[in-house]
């Protein structure tokens, strides 16, 4: 489902953290946003689920207007949101996060209900060998693995991830990245990717935002060989003798 962001500014208690953002995201559109530490990225998936609100401005999905609603019914409409560090419920097992993330399918029939699991348990196919595994003793990349699934367990319209590659190799985050992928074709997940590591980013987004002290810098399509390297450029802030290689390029 379409996602929609006109002028939105948000604010901790006096200090403003974002201003006048505005975003678009398609149905079944991957689009990830960079930014320094600062830059306001984790406070615009905030403001997106509903756990920090704007101030001004609007976020709709689809035709539905979503500035105005707390973070559960927002949940409830089908905006998935995984968290920096995980979050998940460490003295639980596997089994039970997942359950805990099925609320939305509280009224679908158990067959349903199961469809799903098995959907969410392809993708993260290690998770399925350890259910009755306590989460906590998982490693990081399965844990991040779980976090994603148990997300994926309500069948969101739109998935919001917040640094899912944090703390964790490229060659343990790369699969999780690539199940993005899979999403984007079979469920037509739209999905919102907050990342520190822009090649990583970039390598599976359609488009991307760079947000520079709670303002967005450029916003454009990945063309060339070069992108990676310019947009990091960009997105750590050093100068650049060319504009990053991007089409469709916003400032």
């Amino acid at each position: 489902m379409r996602l929609t962001l006109r002028d939105v500014s948000a604010y901790f208690g006096k200090s403003q953290a974002l201003y006048d953002v505005s975003m678009d995201v398609a149905t079944s559109e991957i689009v990830c946003v960079l930014g320094l530490n600062g830059a306001g990225k984790s406070t615009l998936l905030r403001s997106i689920s509903g756990l920090h609100a704007a101030r001004t401005g609007s976020i709709r999905l689809g035709e539905r207007e979503l500035s105005r609603l707390p973070a559960h019914e927002i949940a409830r409409l089908g905006v998935a949101h995984v968290m920096q560090g995980r979050r998940i419920f460490a003295g639980l097992t596997v089994e039970q996060n997942l359950v805990l993330g099925s609320f939305r399918l509280r009224s679908q029939n158990e067959r349903e209900r199961r469809h799903v699991r098995d959907e969410v348990l392809d993708l993260f196919p290690i998770l399925s060998e350890r259910l009755a595994q306590r989460a906590g003793t998982l490693s990081g990349g399965q844990q991040q693995m779980l976090a994603i699934a148990r997300s994926l367990m309500s069948a969101p319209e739109v998935l919001l991830l917040d640094e899912p590659s944090l703390g964790l190799a490229p060659i343990v985050i790369r699969p999780i990245l690539d199940s993005l992928r899979r999403l984007k074709t079979e469920r037509h997940l739209t999905v919102v990717l907050v990342e520190q590591n822009p090649t990583l980013a970039l390598g599976i987004s359609d488009r991307c935002y760079v947000l520079g002290e709670g303002r967005v810098v450029v916003s454009g399509v990945p063309s060339g060989s070069t992108s990676v390297e310019q947009i990091a450029g960009l997105y750590l802030g050093q100068p650049s003798s060319q504009p990053p290689a991007v089409t469709g390029i916003r400032r």
